[in-house]
């Protein structure tokens, strides 16, 4: 198993992220970038995986696990801007991104405005849109009754419907544990973000080779968004994964981390897309 270093870097002015780094130091950079609620410990299957052709760097987003919690800047928008921030706070010049749920999103806006910065991009779970699915509205409707904190039983129930089986109980209980630190308030304006922004908007102008990873038992994200990203993405290409809910890295860690070693191969051979 891959030793996992953990750290904290400052991104913009009084904004400290704590991050995970694991690899070996002449890998690939990939960032994986977290979806609402989670925190960088929503990528230790993969990091503890990781071949020595990668080099692994997973970061918990503003008012996430133990990150800074400002009081505003939760909009897809300000978590690219940190992403972005992040590569420069450690020297990472150029980076495959591996953005999972709604964490995605920030990762395609980043491969849209960045080109330069980012080799390749990974979508494992991540809704083309959410406007149209009943179950954020019901999220949105139970988030906006709580104070000051989320209720275990309401985050337990989101956990329970992300995976269709095959967890480890420890990282089930260590990802609810990590979700009942984010402020109620933070739930909210990272939610409300996502449903106000033009969500099918930040898929275009991506011109880096694009793979998306599904779970055929995804509770929360139809087909039919992967289909509106792939017809979205010139030449983006799908793997679908059988038995698998949405947060198929927690279930699949040993595939889902060759998939991305391999796509990382793929895309360093000139004219490999």
């Amino acid at each position: 198993m891959t030793v996992i270093s953990l750290k904290s870097t400052q991104v913009g002015e009084g904004l400290v992220l704590p991050y995970a780094e694991a690899g070996y130091p002449d890998g690939t950079p990939v960032v994986f970038v977290h979806g609402l609620a989670d925190s960088w410990w929503s990528f230790e299957p993969l990091l503890r995986r990781l071949p020595a052709s990668l080099h692994g760097y997973a970061f918990s987003q503003r008012g996430h696990g133990d990150a800074d919690r400002p009081e505003d800047g939760y909009t897809p928008d300000d978590l690219a801007s940190d992403l972005v921030a992040f590569l420069d706070a450690l020297g990472i010049g150029r980076a495959l991104l591996v953005g999972s749920s709604t964490g995605g999103v920030q990762a395609r806006i980043v491969a849209g405005s960045h080109p330069d910065r980012i080799s390749g991009l990974v979508l494992a779970g991540v809704p083309a849109t959410l406007a149209d699915k009943p179950a954020v509205a019901g999220i949105q409707q139970s988030l906006a009754g709580f104070s000051d904190t989320v209720p275990r039983e309401f985050v337990e129930d989101l956990m329970s419907g992300a995976v269709a089986g095959g967890v480890a109980r420890g990282l089930m209980e260590t990802m609810i544990d990590e979700s009942l630190k984010v402020p109620a308030r933070v739930w909210r304006q990272t939610l409300q973000g996502l449903l106000e922004a033009d969500l099918p908007a930040t898929l275009a102008g991506i011109l880096v080779p694009t793979l998306l990873i599904w779970g055929d038992r995804d509770a929360f994200l139809p087909r039919g968004d992967q289909q509106a990203v792939l017809d979205a993405v010139h030449g983006a290409s799908l793997l679908v994964y059988e038995g698998a809910g949405h947060a198929v890295h927690w279930e699949q860690p040993e595939r889902v981390v060759a998939d991305i070693a391999e796509f990382a191969a793929r895309i360093a051979t000139p004219g490999a897309r």
